[in-house]
C-alpha cells in the first residue's frame, strides 16, 4: 500500500505528482527545484543558493515522512550546467555525511521555472 507524504513546509507540487510516496520502507521522493516553500519562486539564480535550497526542500519531505537524510540511499541530481558540479558537491557536505548515499548526476538541457538544478532521493526508513 503506498502513502503520500505532503507538507507545507516544503514547496507545492508544480504538477501531478506527490511530493513523496511511501511504499513499504522505502521512501521515494519527487525531485526538488530552488522554490521557497512560501513565495513558491527560485530563492537566486546562485547555483549555491539554489542547491542549499533545494537540500532544505528535501529534508523537509524526509523529515516529513519520518525520516533523516542519514537515510537516504540514492540521490538523482539533475543540471542545467556540468560546470556547476563542484559547487553542488561541496553544499552536500554541509547536508550528507559518510557514507554518502549513491547518487547519478546528468545534465539537462532544462529545469521547471528555469532552475539551475533538481535532485530526487530514495529513503530507506529504519
Amino acid at each position: 500500500m503506498k502513502k503520500v507524504i505532503q507538507t507545507e513546509l516544503a514547496p507545492k507540487a508544480i504538477g501531478p505528482y506527490s511530493q513523496a510516496v511511501d511504499v513499504g520502507n522505502t521512501v521515494y521522493c519527487s525531485g526538488q527545484i530552488a522554490l521557497d516553500p512560501t513565495t513558491m519562486t527560485l530563492v537566486s539564480d546562485d547555483i549555491a543558493a539554489q542547491a542549499i535550497q533545494v537540500l532544505t526542500n528535501l529534508q523537509t519531505v524526509i523529515t516529513a515522512a519520518g525520516g533523516r537524510l542519514e537515510d537516504v540511499v540514492k540521490l538523482t541530481i539533475y543540471l542545467t550546467d556540468l560546470a556547476d558540479f563542484a559547487v553542488v558537491n561541496n553544499v552536500m557536505t554541509q547536508f550528507f555525511n559518510p557514507p554518502y548515499p549513491a547518487r547519478t548526476t546528468v545534465a539537462v538541457a532544462a529545469l521547471p521555472k528555469e532552475a539551475k538544478l533538481e535532485i530526487d532521493a530514495i529513503m530507506v526508513k529504519r
